[in-house]
C-alpha cells in the first residue's frame, strides 16, 4: 500500500530536479521551507519531527536539497516531506506539503469497526507500523 499524503501524492515519486522546481516555486513566493520526517504515518499525525530549522531567506533550492539529502541519509526508512509556509498576514498556513521519501515496504492501515448504542458504527484507523516500537518500525 502506498501512502497518499499531501500535494502530488497520486503522481509518480518526484525526482530531485522536480523537488528543486517545487522548492524554487515556494521560495519565489517568499514561503519558508522546512523538512519533516516520521515513522508513524497515521493520517491524523500532523506533527512530524522537524529536521533542522525552517529555512528562511533562501533564494535557491540548493540549501533545501542539501538538508533533504542529509535527512534521507539519517532516516532511510522514514517518511520525509517538504513543507512551505505562507506567513503573510491573514494567511499564516501551510501553502504546500509533499512527500519526498517513503519506506520501501509500507505496511498499511487496519480499519476497525465498533458497534455502539442504537446500532451506531464507529471506525478507527491504526497504522500497522505502530505495532512495533518507535525506531524499529521499518527494517
Amino acid at each position: 500500500m502506498k501512502l497518499r499524503h499531501g500535494t502530488f501524492s497520486y503522481l509518480p515519486d518526484l525526482t530531485d530536479d522536480e523537488i528543486a522546481a517545487q522548492v524554487r516555486y515556494a521560495l519565489e513566493h517568499d514561503w519558508p521551507v522546512s523538512i519533516e520526517h516520521t515513522d508513524d504515518p497515521h493520517p491524523r499525525n500532523v506533527y512530524w519531527e522537524l529536521w533542522g530549522l525552517p529555512m528562511f531567506d533562501l533564494t535557491e533550492p540548493d540549501g533545501v536539497l542539501t538538508q533533504l539529502n542529509d535527512c534521507r541519509a539519517t532516516f532511510p526508512h522514514h517518511y520525509i516531506r517538504v513543507l512551505a509556509y505562507d506567513a503573510r498576514l491573514g494567511r499564516q498556513t501551510t501553502a504546500m506539503s509533499f512527500l519526498v521519501q517513503s519506506p520501501a515496504d509500507e505496511p498499511g492501515f487496519l480499519l476497525t469497526r465498533v458497534e455502539g448504542e442504537n446500532r451506531t458504527q464507529r471506525y478507527a484507523v491504526q497504522s500497522y507500523a505502530t505495532s512495533a516500537p518507535a525506531g524499529a518500525r521499518y527494517p
